[in-house]
């Protein structure tokens, strides 16, 4: 099994900073270049740049929560997520349709769901080891 992960190409995760402009702050974003890769083909679809999308994200999270916490690791799901939703079948393959032009309803209505059971041992898995 861990010959599956191992494998992996070390440029994939190593990490590096980008600089983005976040409401005209610039701010440091730490990612591994798998997810940096991933954020690139998302922005890329809707005809933006990494940091167009970021700081898009950015305001559409802090519009719809309020408050913006841990935006790095909202990054990381969001590529988790995208690349799911492209395995459900929610997103399509192909890159030049364009992620705005797809209905968020029946992309998210494909989107695989922890099981609750699976979501509580995690969770308290990471109260124990924290």
């Amino acid at each position: 099994m861990c010959e599956v992960f191992i494998s992996a190409d070390p440029d994939l995760y190593a990490s590096r900073a980008r600089s983005v402009r976040l409401h005209g702050v610039v701010t440091s974003i730490r990612l591994e270049n798998l997810f940096w890769r991933v954020l690139e083909e998302i922005a890329q679809r809707d005809g933006m740049s990494i940091p167009q999308l970021c700081a898009r994200l950015h305001d559409e999270l802090q519009q719809a929560h309020g408050s913006v916490e841990n935006f790095t690791s909202f990054l990381r799901v969001c590529c988790g997520r995208y690349l799911a939703l492209q395995l459900a079948g929610g997103i399509p393959r192909d890159t030049s349709i364009s992620i705005r032009s797809l209905d968020a309803r029946q992309v998210l209505a494909t989107e695989w769901r922890m099981p609750a059971a699976v979501v509580n041992a995690v969770a308290q898995g990471q109260r124990h080891a924290g």
